[in-house]
């Protein structure tokens, strides 16, 4: 096993998408299609990193990373956005609400795996 993912995404095709080739990289696929559970998600085994749609229907996804970081437990849990939102502007303003790093959607696999090498392997800080 390469680490335990939770991805948050509330579309059901990229959720599956994201969800079979995780696993298929040997990677444990936690997964929740709302807020309410993915905040649900952080107990015990806690995921080692957050693979997050930003825009979760009428919620903000980075609601959850702004969550997590003032939380002391779960603050150093590596969040990377999966977004459609491609802009740089975008990016940066995801980058200060504390995510660790930014993929765009339609998801370059590539770019991802660098994102989940990086941030699975290094010791874990912000």
């Amino acid at each position: 096993m390469k680490g335990r993912v939770l991805v948050v995404e509330d579309n059901a095709a990229n959720l599956e998408l994201l969800s079979d080739w995780l696993e298929s990289e040997g990677y444990t696929v936690d997964s929740a299609t709302t807020l309410q559970q993915a905040y649900a998600s952080f107990r015990d085994p806690l995921p080692q990193i957050v693979l997050l749609d930003v825009q979760l229907g009428a919620d903000d996804g980075l609601l959850l990373t702004e969550w997590l970081r003032k939380q002391p437990q779960f603050r150093t849990i590596p969040v990377i956005a999966v977004t459609a939102h491609a802009m740089v502007t975008d990016h940066a303003r995801m980058l200060k609400c504390g995510c660790n790093g930014c993929v765009s959607k339609p998801i370059d696999f590539k770019a991802l795996a660098v994102h989940l090498d990086r941030w699975l392997t290094l010791p874990a800080k912000l």
